[in-house]
């Protein structure tokens, strides 16, 4: 059986490992990429958000995987450079990581992490990057209601992503 717990930003002290942890089993990120290499970063970036919110999916005492993000501050809606006209309604939630353990893809842990990551938000719009050279995951998010608008490379060292926009409301 799967237990999904729910965390916030003033949890991220208690979590960070366990995040860390996950990303580690990871065969995608390898430990020798630079890019990768920075993922505590990206963890306390996020978690320093007062609004940042994570789902980790336990089975028994073990982590399979996680969901977190926070929403973006008004007027730093990155994704709006790719949509013209943007919604009027575009108050965003940011998905900045989804990630599973290998041993627990396929099995839904994925559908359901993101699904409780965007269950109850106030916000019209999440929004998320999908590495453009992984097609299954961007056909998964699809599947899911979101639809690719552009593609951006937010960092030097960085994939080139696509940007996937997906209506809440």
């Amino acid at each position: 059986m799967i237990e999904l717990r729910h965390y916030r930003h003033e949890d991220l002290p208690a979590i960070r490992q366990t995040l860390l942890d996950v990303h580690a089993t990871i065969p995608e990120y390898s430990p020798d990429d630079p890019f990768s290499q920075r993922f505590p970063w990206f963890v306390d970036h996020w978690g320093a958000h007062a609004e940042f919110t994570c789902v980790i999916g336990y089975a028994g005492d073990n982590a399979i995987g996680f969901a977190y993000g926070a929403p973006l501050n008004e007027g730093r809606e990155w994704w709006r450079d790719h949509l013209k006209p943007a919604p009027e309604k575009a108050r965003t939630y940011a998905v900045s990581e989804l990630m599973v353990r290998p041993e627990w893809r396929k099995t839904g842990v994925a559908d359901r992490l993101h699904q409780a990551l965007l269950a109850n938000l106030k916000e019209d719009i999440a929004v998320l990057l999908v590495d453009t050279t992984h097609a299954k995951v961007q056909a998964r998010y699809e599947g899911w209601g979101y639809r690719k608008v552009g593609e951006r490379q937010p960092f030097a060292d960085s994939p080139v992503f696509a940007v996937m926009v997906k209506p809440l409301s």
